[in-house]
């Protein structure tokens, strides 16, 4: 039996596993940009060199984080063989560590850790369903 008292609130955790951030992939960039600025009022800014488009799926603050409880930022990105669906990223205390944990429990990675410029470290992996997801790791300054 599930028990209240013993449920862990989000905010009280000292180890995240907060859903952090989505992606969409597309076929047509602008098509896809034009669909969800036009739809929801995201807020949308390609990334030149990048090959990326930052999602505001509410307001943020000037570094991009959201500023009101309840919502969650992402990205657009060309659709490819790793990514042919939406995506949801889940924020770890360290990747490394955790690809390990999904391993072991029957997932698999796709795409290994990878520097996001100093902002921190992503890596893909599929669940034991087969489902493609996300980890992101914050970088620590030093």
């Amino acid at each position: 039996m599930f028990e209240v008292a013993n449920f862990r609130k989000p905010w009280e955790a000292k180890v995240s596993g907060r859903v952090v951030h989505f992606e969409i992939p597309f076929d047509d960039g602008e098509r896809a940009r034009n669909f969800y600025r036009e739809a929801f009022g995201w807020q949308v800014q390609e990334m030149p060199g990048l090959n990326y488009t930052m999602v505001g799926s509410g307001p943020t603050s000037d570094q991009g984080m959201p500023t009101e409880p309840g919502f969650v930022n992402g990205g657009m990105l060309q659709r490819g063989r790793a990514i042919s669906g939406p995506v949801i990223t889940i924020d770890v205390e360290n990747i490394d560590k955790t690809l390990e944990g999904v391993e072991k429990l029957g997932g698999a990675t796709v795409v290994a850790k990878q520097t996001v410029g100093s902002m921190g470290f992503s890596a893909y992996f599929t669940d034991s369903e087969g489902n493609l997801m996300g980890l992101w790791e914050t970088a620590t300054g030093g």
